[in-house]
């Protein structure tokens, strides 16, 4: 009953969907999928415990991808695979020194037929079988229910959506079609069975984000003790510079202001080596930005997702901590690595 009534949800009215600067995101419709862009994601991380004590860090990732079949005609087969939904879920406990991922992919008609792979339109609730991220008046759950780990978060409201870049259009590169529409929610007050923290969700669509010289980015978003927020994010060329880069800084209770590319610079210090895939992840990073001077440095190393055994995609993605100019732990949050293990591919 659960997965028909979702479907349902699956099939609202058209609408257009193209990434525009000047367009007014609107929720909780903006919440759910966007099926007629190409790449779209639902992003949550985070940590249990304190600030000063963190226990866990969690990810939760929901994926959709176009595929780009039998888009001329609604008439064929319900199975063709008009779009992917895909999942990466990962937890790392801090006392044991231990990382835990695991991922899921299937195929979905994007129409409204019971399927156990689908995302609504109207909100936010995607789901592959017992993996499921939803969203209900400023509330979000995930529940991922996977032999190689269980979560399940409660994560709330506590601030108004972030909007990121231009009213939620984020420039990714040099050409104005190299962009998406993009939202955070910072500082999500979190529950779980394995204790209380903090946690940040993302939410991106995009027809086009990687202009042909970017390999990948880095990505670094923090939860602040003082509630406020910090996103920064670069897209890099192959030999390791930067082709683009942004983000923003919203102090607590205060206005975002978003950061030009010239206004950030992201500068990588000591490398890890994976033994599993050979990539070398940069796991400390000096950050200058028009909020201040930090240093990022991981919390475990050892925080890669490998998943080239279903998904394809092999990335860093770990807890760390925020560092201010004096070398105090101001905030914690989640380094994203993309691109050294080959170039990403959206």
């Amino acid at each position: 009953m659960m997965v028909a009534a979702l479907a349902a949800l699956a099939s609202g009215p058209a609408r257009s969907e193209a990434i525009h600067r000047g367009r007014v995101l609107q929720f909780p419709r903006d919440h759910g999928a966007h099926p007629d862009t190409r790449t779209e994601w639902w992003y949550a991380t985070g940590f249990l415990g304190t600030f000063e004590a963190p226990t866990h860090g969690f990810q939760v990732t929901f994926f959709r991808s176009r595929t780009g079949l039998a888009e001329d005609s609604r008439s064929l087969s319900r199975f063709v695979p008009r779009q992917l939904l895909f999942a990466h879920a990962a937890l790392t406990d801090l006392g044991a020194r231990t990382h835990h991922h695991a991922d899921r992919i299937a195929r979905w008609s994007g129409d409204g037929q019971a399927t156990l792979a689908v995302a609504a339109v109207h909100d936010a609730h995607i789901c592959i079988g017992r993996w499921q991220l939803r969203h209900d008046n400023g509330t979000w759950q995930a529940l991922i229910d996977d032999p190689a780990l269980s979560l399940q978060l409660t994560m709330q409201r506590t601030q108004p959506i972030l909007l990121q870049g231009d009213a939620g259009f984020s420039r990714k590169g040099p050409e104005e079609r190299q962009a998406s529409h993009y939202l955070s929610e910072p500082q999500l007050a979190t529950t779980s069975p394995l204790g209380s923290g903090r946690a940040w969700l993302d939410h991106e669509w995009s027809d086009e984000i990687l202009h042909p010289q970017a390999v990948g980015w880095d990505w670094v978003g923090f939860n602040l003790a003082d509630d406020s927020a910090l996103t920064v994010f670069q897209l890099r060329r192959a030999d390791g510079s930067a082709l683009w880069a942004g983000g923003s800084w919203r102090p607590a209770g205060g206005s975002v202001r978003a950061f030009a590319p010239d206004e950030v610079t992201m500068t990588p210090g000591r490398l890890w080596a994976s033994g599993g895939t050979g990539a070398r992840y940069p796991v400390e990073w000096a950050l200058q930005t028009p909020a201040g001077r930090f240093t990022v440095r991981s919390l475990l190393d050892a925080q890669e997702l490998d998943g080239r055994g279903s998904t394809g995609t092999v990335y860093w993605e770990g807890l760390s901590e925020l560092r201010d100019d004096a070398g105090r732990r101001v905030g914690l949050g989640y380094l994203e690595l993309t691109g050294y293990a080959g170039r990403l591919r959206l």
